[in-house]
């Protein structure tokens, strides 16, 4: 039976990256060894973090003056990477979920920082409006898309002050005006690549800054430097990035990628809003993700929650058992689902419906 992965991740991937990396695990790029056991010095994989990079900046038309790396560590490394490197005095956050949460835990650490605006009190199931940000904030940070909770913010804010951004679970799935960032970061393991990678878009003129010293490990000069080489970095995972960035570039390129996540997310939402046994856990609809779509049953069904999952499984969909702090149901909906895989679900939650 095809499998139809709804899973937040680590999540699915497209079969062309999927294929390209299985091949380059038995044979890389005609050397006779695999990629899990070259020398990230060799000129083979120099050629792959290049076009990377390459692509990255391409994709997301990013502006001259800026770097990209890709580490280790994962977003969460960032929270903490993020103040230790831009944070001198004050930084403003936007409290919208639990990295979030976890991210503001991290520059505390480092300086003073103003919470701006918060959902906790709804359980984060809005995003905050109305808020402003001091003008003496050094950066204001925000999470652009709540995997737990369902929320998004899909346009770039204008607060007048410089923008850092975690977009581990949406970058490519909308243009992005880069040059009001001074570093965006992201997960490998939504959008992208097996988990095990960070991409890392940083402007270079915002660094330097701080009069604190800086672990080697942890100051992005030392990567920009060393073209993300100052230590091994994490082969495979970037390897698989390259074919899914190759991927997204033959599909048209972020507008189009983000033409079809809008009609896939479209299409669950109506379904969602139109049933009798289902209800989303996220009211308005600009705050909605078009990556993560949450739903619960409604109260009058709610005991029959593990049967929907159930049922689901019969028809090889897998992965829609929400987060436990919001319960119900997550479909994620990432760039490498299929519209197929959408259709199926929408059609077990209808099938399901009329059945009880």
């Amino acid at each position: 039976m095809k499998k139809h992965n709804f899973y937040a991740g680590p999540s699915i991937l497209s079969q062309y990256t999927i294929k390209n990396t299985a091949d380059a695990i038995i044979d890389f790029a005609g050397t006779g060894l695999s990629i899990l056991e070259v020398s990230h010095r060799s000129k083979e994989f120099v050629a792959v973090i290049e076009e990377a990079r390459l692509l990255v900046k391409e994709l997301l038309d990013v502006p001259e003056g800026y770097s990209v790396l890709f580490l280790g560590g994962g977003a969460s490394m960032q929270f903490c990477m993020v103040p230790y490197n831009l944070l001198k005095t004050k930084a403003s956050y936007l409290e919208t979920g639990t990295w979030a949460v976890n991210a503001i835990k991290e520059a505390r650490l480092f300086g003073e920082v103003d919470v701006v605006a918060s959902s906790k009190v709804a359980n984060f199931s809005f995003i905050p409006k109305d808020f402003s940000v001091p003008s003496d904030s050094d950066y204001f940070h925000f999470t652009t898309n709540n995997t737990i909770y369902g929320t998004e913010i899909r346009k770039d804010p204008d607060v007048g002050v410089r923008l850092v951004a975690d977009m581990s679970s949406d970058i490519f799935s909308r243009p992005v005006d880069v040059s009001k960032y001074d570093l965006i970061y992201a997960g490998a393991q939504k959008n992208l690549a097996p988990a095990g990678v960070t991409i890392v878009i940083v402007r270079e003129d915002a660094l330097g800054k701080v009069e604190r010293p800086i672990p080697t490990m942890l100051d992005y000069r030392t990567h920009i430097k060393k073209d993300s080489m100052f230590n091994t970095p994490p082969v495979l995972p970037i390897f698989s990035a390259l074919q899914t960035l190759r991927y997204y570039k033959q599909l048209g390129g972020v507008s189009a990628i983000e033409k079809t996540d809008i009609a896939k997310a479209d299409k669950l939402y109506s379904a969602i809003d139109g049933s009798r046994m289902f209800k989303g856990t996220v009211t308005n609809p600009e705050d909605r993700s078009i990556m993560n779509v949450t739903f619960v049953m409604k109260p009058e069904y709610q005991e029959l929650e593990k049967d929907f999952i159930d049922f689901a499984s019969t028809k090889g969909i897998v992965g829609i058992k929400g987060h436990r702090s919001v319960g119900g149901f997550r479909a994620s909906l990432y760039n490498a689902l299929p519209m197929e895989s959408v259709d199926v679900l929408v059609n077990a939650m209808k099938e399901f419906e009329t059945k009880n």
